[in-house]
């Protein structure tokens, strides 16, 4: 069964608990007029799309598609690219420790776009979803940014010639590899992740951004995180697996209580 993206835009706006700034910009290491801007929202769909026939998970809407006609145009800066999860979807990739979807969690309330009464229960239930579980994805995604890194992208949008051409190396890339050892390091370690990054980090970062840093130093400085990243998900205090019963009732109950008030409201 086909949906309008506009039908989907509806349920995203009416349906959004929580939305965000994800991206470079949060995590304090964007570089002026250069950098789009990332945003994340979590939304609860209507009874139809979860107990009907018809589905809905995310909708996406990005600025450089809407300007050159081109869905698969490169974002370039003040470019908008927003994900709005279902938050079915969302609460399984969170619970599974996926880095990109725990942002919204932890983002500091100047980069809260929307925010509604359970968006704020949510962010007070973190120790639900974080767990040690939460290091072997870190991991995943830092493996990931270094291959990309070492091999390049097949992917159109996020292929940066320009920055190899100037430093030798996707600064990006690197930049992202860093940083996804540091935060890992930091939520294993206290169950909660600093936006923007702390310093020495955050000025480390940036500049490995503007080539200030060698990519054998990136490289190395990401492996000795990923060895720590690797103890931890041995040794932290954190939980071995995240709390999927509470996290269930949780969910149920959060899309009970919005039907409901949703028909009172009819």
């Amino acid at each position: 069964m086909k949906h309008s993206n506009t039908e989907f835009a509806e349920i995203a706006e009416r349906g959004t608990i929580l939305r965000t700034q994800v991206g470079s910009g949060v995590h304090g290491t964007a570089i002026a007029g250069t950098d789009d801007r990332d945003e994340m929202g979590l939304c609860i769909e209507p009874p139809e799309f979860v107990i009907g026939l018809r589905t809905f998970e995310q909708y996406i809407y990005r600025t450089a598609a809407e300007r050159t006609g081109n869905p698969d145009a490169r974002s370039e800066a003040g470019d908008l690219d927003l994900t709005v999860y279902s938050l079915r979807k969302w609460l399984r990739l969170a619970l599974q420790g996926n880095p990109t979807v725990l942002v919204p969690l932890f983002a500091p309330d100047s980069e809260v776009v929307v925010i509604t009464p359970l968006g704020v229960d949510l962010r007070a239930n973190v120790d639900m979803i974080v767990s040690r579980q939460a290091g072997k994805r870190f991991i995943g995604y830092l493996r990931g940014q270094r291959e990309r890194m070492l091999n390049g992208t097949v992917d159109k949008r996020v292929n940066r010639p320009e920055l190899i051409e100037r430093y030798g190396f996707d600064t990006k890339y690197a930049s992202h590899m860093v940083r996804l050892g540091v935060q890992g390091v930091e939520l294993l370690e206290t169950g909660t992740m600093t936006l923007p990054m702390p310093e020495p980090w955050l000025t480390w970062i940036r500049d490995l951004r503007q080539g200030l840093h060698t990519q054998q130093e990136a490289i190395d400085v990401a492996a000795d995180l990923e060895v720590r990243l690797e103890t931890l998900t041995r040794t932290s205090s954190l939980a071995e697996h995240p709390d999927m019963k509470r996290a269930d009732r949780w969910l149920i109950d959060a899309y009970q209580s919005t039907w409901a008030a949703q028909g009172a409201a009819a």
